[in-house]
Parts: C-alpha cells; structure tokens; sequence
C-alpha cells in the first residue's frame, strides 16, 4: 500500500519553480531513499509533505491525507526536518516531556526513545550545551516518541561523526523491521545503499527516476547512478 504521495506536486517562489509536477510514491513499511542535488527541491517537497509549506500547485498525501487531517500526528507520522526546534534552555529530558505531554503520550516513553538514541547519559544537560550531533539524535528521538507509522528524515545524518553514521544505518533498520515507513534524504549515499529498498531521485525539482534500488541502479553503485541521472550533479 501506499503511505505517501506526491501528485503533481508543484511549488514555486516568484517565476521559480522550486519542485516541478512531482509525482512519487512510497509505499508501506519500506525504507526509501529520497536524492537529488543541493537545491534539487527535496526539503521543499517535504516541507509541503508534513504542512510547513503550501503547495502552488498538486498535492502531498501521508496515509491518504494531507498531514494537519491526521488524528493523533504523533502516533502516525515522525519528522526530523531541523535540529534546533527544541528550547536551549531546556534540557533533552525536558524539551521531550513537553512534546510527551502535548501529544498525550506517557512520561516513561521520553527515557525509552532517549535510551534508543543513547542520550540517556544527557538527558539532564541543558541543551544549547548539546552539539550538533547531539541535538539530531534529540531530534531522532522526538520523531520516534509516539512510535509512528511513518519517519521522515531530512538528512539526518547531518552533525554525526563516523561512528554516529554507523549508527544511524543501524537505527533506520530497526525502524524499518517494525514495520515502520521510513523516508529519508541524505547526501551519504553510500550508506543509504546498506539500507534502502526504493529510491526516488529528484533533479531541479524535478522527478529524475524512481523504483526499486536495483531498478535504479542497474547493478552499478548508488553514488555512480545518482551521478549519471543528474548529469553530475554535486551529491
């Protein structure tokens, strides 16, 4: 089935069209990798998916509908669009309890999706003495706190060293074993191709290509076919 789609979906700043009649789908309890280069339009199609952004033209559907229909978002839809949406002033235990209780989910889920993102050790730290990387496993652990249906990443790898990458890949897996839908945009392509089973590749807005990854990438590696389907774009 379907969890997500994109229908024609068009936005545009002045004369520029930012994403271009794009059409896609992602399909439950798949892990699909969303590519393009900088500025292809990737966040803003995913800006319009979860309702930060409103579309021109077309439409974004999560779960057949658009995303301010949903009951219960939490329990639903997870989303790592930007790190620094939590209060610095606040620690990583606090900023979740304040989202637990705005979504009426219970206390003790707030130490679980910590543990989850191994942040237990700081979760009484205040976090504006969090790093980036630190405030993106936050982020991870704000998306998964109502065990949702669907996870929407945009390049959640940004601020991990190696060894938090590694264990991301590992996080994503799991999620996806769940049965969770996980849509992700990253320029770490090698590690995507360890763990996604679609791909949808954008260009200036554009829809380049879409399927399967072996569909995709006709047996070659996933960085050498996103560069011949986008003309060499910078990853």
């Amino acid at each position: 089935m379907v969890a997500i789609a994109f229908r024609g979906l068009t936005k545009s700043y002045g004369r520029v069209n930012a994403v271009d009649a794009f059409t896609a789908e992602v399909h439950e309890g798949r892990v699909t990798g969303f590519l393009g280069p900088n500025g292809a339009g990737k966040s803003t199609a995913l800006r319009c998916l979860v309702g930060l952004s409103t579309p021109t033209k077309g439409r974004a559907r999560i779960l057949g509908k658009r995303y301010p229909q949903l009951k219960n978002p939490m329990n639903r839809v997870g989303a790592v669009l930007d790190s620094r949406g939590f209060h610095p002033g606040l620690t990583g235990f606090q900023n979740l309890r304040v989202l637990a209780t705005i979504g009426g989910l219970p206390g003790s889920r707030v130490d679980e999706v910590l543990a989850e993102v191994e942040l237990s050790e700081a979760r009484n730290k205040r976090v504006k003495g969090y790093s980036l990387g630190m405030k993106q496993r936050l982020s991870l652990a704000a998306a998964i706190l109502g065990d949702p249906d669907v996870l929407i990443l945009d390049e959640p790898a940004n601020g991990l060293d190696p060894a938090g990458i590694a264990w991301l890949r590992t996080f994503i897996t799991q999620q996806a074993a769940r049965g969770t839908t996980v849509l992700v945009s990253s320029h770490q392509l090698a590690e995507l191709e360890n763990v996604v089973d679609d791909v949808i590749i954008i260009n200036h807005g554009v829809l380049v290509a879409a399927g399967t990854l072996e569909a995709v990438t006709k047996g070659a590696r996933l960085e050498d076919a996103f560069l011949r389907l986008t003309g060499g774009g910078s990853s």
